[in-house]
């Protein structure tokens, strides 16, 4: 065993105060630009605000009358006038004088100057606001966050576990990433993925990230002491939520096990195997290559069975059954009690993926259609 960390489990429920702070080290991904696309954005609403209301004074020119120099009122007075009323300094020396220019004036020069100004210090209020803003969206975020699936760890690992539950139906905004570096979760943030920056083996982290409610919990830490600590605390915050794991050495896989984890997927073995398998026979590796990638060629699923099928032979089943989970067993297909299939059995079956199929993703529940839609498909609101 390798396991040189396991007395140094912190196995100490979150505090109160933690609890209640559940905001601190989560980052929401943002959909806004950088500071200098806003100040170029706002300096074109301003000048855009700047014309209209120079139109409007230009056309009815007449009605307006220049107390210096007695003469009529041209575009460069026009211009003039509308800079001065806009920024409320108002000199007095060009004013309206008709009916029709006060009434202009009151109803649309003046909603301009509003809009100038909330334009102008748009940024400072922003600034002011953003703070009480991002509060709002995290208290949000935690309140409709549940049935989503966090994943420990945002290495190679966890990217491609998070790229394979995408192909197969799950948005971005079902996914919390965990992970202990501030660049590792600011580069999820910039995938569209919601992170928290923590230790996860901590119970405090865990539940920043809702895991008490979450529906999946996927461990891809580099170290298997890490993964078995983090399973044990995951454990400890919810008895029903489904943990896979990753260890390097198959020898932590009884541990990992023991610690909650449903699933054990030992890395560094699966890879060995293909290894030595493309080595014998590199076509047989190949497929196996195949099934292991989401989205095109062979792909390996979990489905329900039909009514069509159920009462028939996995033999006569249009997919290729592997094996038939029936209640808590997982039988084989040439299993004498998954001889005949009942609608309550779900199958594991190697599909093939059409051209069609390639550009949508697979449900969730393995039904052919339209995403699942259910308490998972939270969105975070966007700015």
């Amino acid at each position: 065993m390798r396991l040189p960390r396991l007395a140094a489990f912190p196995t100490v429920a979150p505090q109160r105060g933690d609890v209640d702070d559940q905001s601190h080290g989560v980052h929401l991904p943002r959909s806004v630009g950088g500071p200098l696309l806003q100040v170029v954005r706002r300096l074109f609403m301003a000048t855009a605000v700047m014309a209209a209301a120079v139109v409007i004074v230009y056309f009815d020119r007449h009605g307006y009358r220049d107390n210096i120099t007695a003469e009529p009122v041209g575009f460069l007075d026009s211009l003039y006038y509308v800079t001065v009323s806009l920024s409320t300094t108002g000199y007095g020396d060009i004013v309206p004088v008709s009916d029709k220019a006060r009434l202009l004036t009151t109803f649309l020069i003046t909603p301009l100057r509003i809009l100038f100004l909330i334009i102008l210090v748009g940024t400072t209020l922003e600034v002011l606001t953003e703070r009480t803003r991002e509060q709002w969206r995290l208290a949000h975020w935690r309140k409709i966050l549940r049935d989503h699936t966090v994943i420990v760890g945002f290495g190679t690992k966890g990217r491609s576990a998070a790229e394979t539950l995408m192909s197969t139906g799950l948005t971005q905004d079902q996914i919390v990433v965990v992970d202990p570096s501030k660049g590792v979760v600011a580069a999820a943030n910039a995938a569209g993925y919601a992170g928290v920056v923590g230790d996860a083996t901590r119970s405090d982290v865990l539940v920043r990230a809702r895991a008490d409610r979450a529906r999946q919990i996927v461990i891809s830490t580099q170290r298997d002491d890490t993964a078995v600590l983090v399973a044990l605390t995951a454990r400890q915050l919810s008895k029903t939520v489904k943990i896979v794991a990753s260890v390097r050495e198959e020898e932590n896989v009884p541990l990992l096990k023991q610690s909650g984890a449903d699933s054990v997927i030992t890395s560094a073995s699966a890879v060995g195997r293909l290894l030595g398998l493309s080595m014998i026979s590199p076509s047989s590796g190949a497929v196996m290559e195949d099934l292991i990638q989401q989205g095109k060629g062979l792909s390996l699923r979990e489905r329900p069975v039909t009514k069509a099928e159920a009462g028939r032979s996995p033999r006569e089943v249009e997919d290729l059954v592997v094996s038939v989970i029936r209640g808590h067993r997982l039988l084989p297909f040439d299993h004498p009690d998954a001889a005949v299939l009942e609608l309550t059995d779900r199958l594991v079956v190697i599909h093939r993926i059409r051209e069609a199929e390639e550009t949508l993703p697979v449900p969730p529940d393995g039904e052919r259609g339209t995403p699942r839609k259910g308490p998972g498909s939270w969105r975070i609101p966007r700015r």
